[in-house]
Protein backbone atom coordinates (compact mmCIF):
# COMPACT_ATOMS: atom_id res chain seq x y z
CA UNK A 1 0.00 0.00 0.00
CA UNK A 2 2.87 2.46 0.83
CA UNK A 3 5.97 2.42 -0.88
CA UNK A 4 9.24 1.49 0.84
CA UNK A 5 10.15 4.83 1.65
CA UNK A 6 7.31 5.69 3.23
CA UNK A 7 6.60 6.73 7.43
CA UNK A 8 3.52 4.31 6.88
CA UNK A 9 5.12 1.46 5.45
CA UNK A 10 5.58 -0.74 9.03
CA UNK A 11 2.10 0.57 10.06
CA UNK A 12 -0.28 -2.47 10.23
CA UNK A 13 -2.84 -2.36 7.78
CA UNK A 14 -7.13 -2.71 9.30
CA UNK A 15 -10.39 -3.69 7.93
CA UNK A 16 -12.17 -0.75 8.14
CA UNK A 17 -16.15 0.27 7.45
CA UNK A 18 -16.20 3.25 4.61
CA UNK A 19 -19.14 5.21 4.58
CA UNK A 20 -21.52 3.53 3.16
CA UNK A 21 -20.60 0.24 5.86
CA UNK A 22 -18.46 -1.81 3.40
CA UNK A 23 -15.04 -2.72 4.24
CA UNK A 24 -12.17 -1.27 3.15
CA UNK A 25 -8.46 -1.92 4.17
CA UNK A 26 -6.80 1.56 5.75
CA UNK A 27 -3.42 1.92 7.82
CA UNK A 28 -3.92 1.64 11.38
CA UNK A 29 -2.83 4.42 13.69
CA UNK A 30 0.89 5.44 13.20
CA UNK A 31 3.02 5.63 16.57
CA UNK A 32 5.24 8.80 17.23
CA UNK A 33 8.32 7.24 16.91
CA UNK A 34 11.21 8.37 18.89
CA UNK A 35 12.71 11.25 17.60
CA UNK A 36 16.05 12.62 19.55
CA UNK A 37 17.41 16.01 18.89
CA UNK A 38 20.49 15.91 17.12
CA UNK A 39 20.44 19.92 16.82
CA UNK A 40 18.26 22.82 16.76
CA UNK A 41 16.98 25.35 14.41
CA UNK A 42 16.47 28.90 15.35
CA UNK A 43 13.17 30.12 12.82
CA UNK A 44 13.35 32.62 10.48
CA UNK A 45 11.07 34.46 8.49
CA UNK A 46 9.93 32.37 5.35
CA UNK A 47 11.20 28.98 6.75
CA UNK A 48 9.64 26.03 5.36
CA UNK A 49 9.45 22.25 6.49
CA UNK A 50 9.93 21.39 3.05
CA UNK A 51 13.28 23.25 2.80
CA UNK A 52 14.65 22.96 5.80
CA UNK A 53 14.62 18.92 5.09
CA UNK A 54 15.82 19.54 2.18
CA UNK A 55 18.81 21.86 4.23
CA UNK A 56 19.23 18.95 6.66
CA UNK A 57 18.70 15.82 4.77
CA UNK A 58 19.20 16.31 1.45
CA UNK A 59 15.46 15.46 1.01
CA UNK A 60 12.26 17.72 1.11
CA UNK A 61 9.82 15.21 1.52
CA UNK A 62 11.55 13.88 4.97
CA UNK A 63 9.80 16.84 6.47
CA UNK A 64 7.86 14.79 8.64
CA UNK A 65 11.15 13.32 10.67
CA UNK A 66 11.13 17.62 11.94
CA UNK A 67 7.72 16.90 12.58
CA UNK A 68 8.17 13.74 14.88
CA UNK A 69 11.06 15.52 16.84
CA UNK A 70 8.67 18.50 17.60
CA UNK A 71 5.28 16.74 18.67
CA UNK A 72 3.93 19.95 21.33
CA UNK A 73 3.28 21.17 17.48
CA UNK A 74 -0.07 19.50 16.01
CA UNK A 75 0.38 20.40 12.69
CA UNK A 76 3.42 21.43 10.62
CA UNK A 77 2.37 24.87 9.72
CA UNK A 78 1.84 25.73 13.74
CA UNK A 79 5.38 24.04 14.15
CA UNK A 80 6.46 27.12 12.06
CA UNK A 81 4.51 29.49 13.70
CA UNK A 82 2.31 29.60 10.08
CA UNK A 83 -1.38 28.02 11.78
CA UNK A 84 -4.56 30.11 11.04
CA UNK A 85 -4.81 30.68 15.14
CA UNK A 86 -2.71 32.90 16.16
CA UNK A 87 -2.25 35.29 19.28
CA UNK A 88 -1.78 39.54 18.58
CA UNK A 89 -0.78 42.15 21.05
CA UNK A 90 -2.86 45.31 20.74
CA UNK A 91 -1.95 47.90 23.40
CA UNK A 92 -4.78 50.15 24.63
CA UNK A 93 -4.76 53.47 26.18
CA UNK A 94 -7.75 53.73 28.61
CA UNK A 95 -10.13 55.97 28.03
CA UNK A 96 -10.98 58.81 30.83
CA UNK A 97 -14.28 57.56 32.04
CA UNK A 98 -12.37 54.64 33.19
CA UNK A 99 -11.29 51.13 30.83
CA UNK A 100 -14.66 49.68 29.57
CA UNK A 101 -13.14 46.36 30.50
CA UNK A 102 -16.55 44.21 30.79
CA UNK A 103 -17.86 45.03 27.61
CA UNK A 104 -14.91 44.53 25.50
CA UNK A 105 -14.02 41.48 26.99
CA UNK A 106 -17.82 40.37 26.24
CA UNK A 107 -17.88 41.94 22.72
CA UNK A 108 -14.05 39.97 21.92
CA UNK A 109 -15.89 36.86 23.64
CA UNK A 110 -18.84 37.29 21.15
CA UNK A 111 -16.38 37.83 18.07
CA UNK A 112 -16.41 34.49 15.33
CA UNK A 113 -12.46 33.77 15.34
CA UNK A 114 -11.65 35.31 18.87
CA UNK A 115 -10.50 32.58 21.11
CA UNK A 116 -8.87 33.85 24.54
CA UNK A 117 -8.24 36.88 25.72
CA UNK A 118 -5.45 38.18 28.42
CA UNK A 119 -5.20 41.62 29.91
CA UNK A 120 -1.62 42.59 30.38
CA UNK A 121 -1.61 45.37 32.62
CA UNK A 122 2.00 46.82 33.50
CA UNK A 123 1.67 49.18 36.48
CA UNK A 124 4.40 51.98 36.89
CA UNK A 125 5.44 54.54 34.85
CA UNK A 126 4.69 54.75 32.27
CA UNK A 127 2.23 52.59 32.63
CA UNK A 128 1.31 49.79 29.53
CA UNK A 129 -1.81 48.10 29.02
CA UNK A 130 -2.67 45.75 26.52
CA UNK A 131 -4.76 42.90 25.14
CA UNK A 132 -3.29 39.78 23.98
CA UNK A 133 -5.81 38.28 21.81
CA UNK A 134 -5.70 34.78 20.52
CA UNK A 135 -8.04 34.19 17.14
CA UNK A 136 -7.97 32.41 14.26
CA UNK A 137 -7.09 34.68 11.57
CA UNK A 138 -9.47 33.33 8.38
CA UNK A 139 -11.88 34.41 11.01
CA UNK A 140 -11.06 37.87 12.03
CA UNK A 141 -7.85 39.78 11.29
CA UNK A 142 -6.04 42.25 13.79
CA UNK A 143 -7.79 45.02 11.99
CA UNK A 144 -11.64 43.93 13.16
CA UNK A 145 -10.50 43.00 16.83
CA UNK A 146 -8.53 46.80 17.09
CA UNK A 147 -11.99 47.89 15.74
CA UNK A 148 -14.21 45.62 18.66
CA UNK A 149 -11.73 47.27 20.65
CA UNK A 150 -11.86 51.09 19.91
CA UNK A 151 -15.67 51.14 19.62
CA UNK A 152 -16.03 50.62 23.36
CA UNK A 153 -13.92 53.58 23.72
CA UNK A 154 -10.09 52.66 23.76
CA UNK A 155 -7.52 53.91 21.81
CA UNK A 156 -5.67 51.47 19.96
CA UNK A 157 -2.02 51.07 19.15
CA UNK A 158 -0.33 49.20 16.40
CA UNK A 159 -0.64 45.59 16.89
CA UNK A 160 1.85 42.96 16.40
CA UNK A 161 1.54 39.67 15.77
CA UNK A 162 2.99 37.06 18.28
CA UNK A 163 5.24 34.89 15.75
CA UNK A 164 7.98 32.19 16.04
CA UNK A 165 10.40 33.75 14.64
CA UNK A 166 13.61 33.52 16.32
CA UNK A 167 11.87 30.50 18.36
CA UNK A 168 13.72 26.97 18.11
CA UNK A 169 12.84 23.90 16.80
CA UNK A 170 14.40 20.33 16.87
CA UNK A 171 16.03 18.59 14.10
CA UNK A 172 16.78 14.53 14.91
CA UNK A 173 18.88 13.20 13.18
CA UNK A 174 19.01 12.13 9.29
CA UNK A 175 17.38 8.52 8.41
CA UNK A 176 19.97 5.61 7.57
CA UNK A 177 21.42 5.95 4.15
CA UNK A 178 19.23 2.86 2.87
CA UNK A 179 15.69 4.84 4.21
CA UNK A 180 16.77 8.44 2.89
CA UNK A 181 14.76 9.35 0.32
CA UNK A 182 11.51 10.20 -0.06
CA UNK A 183 7.85 9.18 0.97
CA UNK A 184 5.35 10.51 3.09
Amino acid sequence: MFSNLSRYRAVPEEVVADVRGEAAVAAGLRPLPEAPAVLTHVIKAGDRLDQLAFAYYGQPLQYWRICDANPDYLSPLALLGREPLITTFFPVSEPRTGPPWGRTLQLLADTVGVVDVVVVDELGPPRNTALLVKHNQLDVDAEGIAEVIGAVGFTVGIPAERTRVGASIFIPAAAEPAARGGGS
